[in-house]
């Protein structure tokens, strides 16, 4: 059976910095600024990292379909 590898504190760290960092390069972009205009009203009250999440969640989507 195929052991899943333990992570450690620094890759915990270095993962958590490069999400940091995507997440504003995405909150940057053109697409991410026209798609909270057209959602103003639903993302009342969400956190950044709440708006990116579901911005990603929502592109994936649409691409799939």
């Amino acid at each position: 059976m195929a052991q899943i590898p333990a992570f450690s504190d620094r890759q915990f760290s270095l993962d958590t910095q490069i999400w940091h960092n995507l997440k504003y390069a995405i909150s940057a972009s053109s697409g991410f600024q026209r798609w909270q205009l057209e959602c103003d009203a639903q993302l009342q009250g969400l956190r950044l990292e709440q708006q990116v999440q579901r911005y990603l969640r929502e592109t994936l989507e649409t691409l799939a379909y």
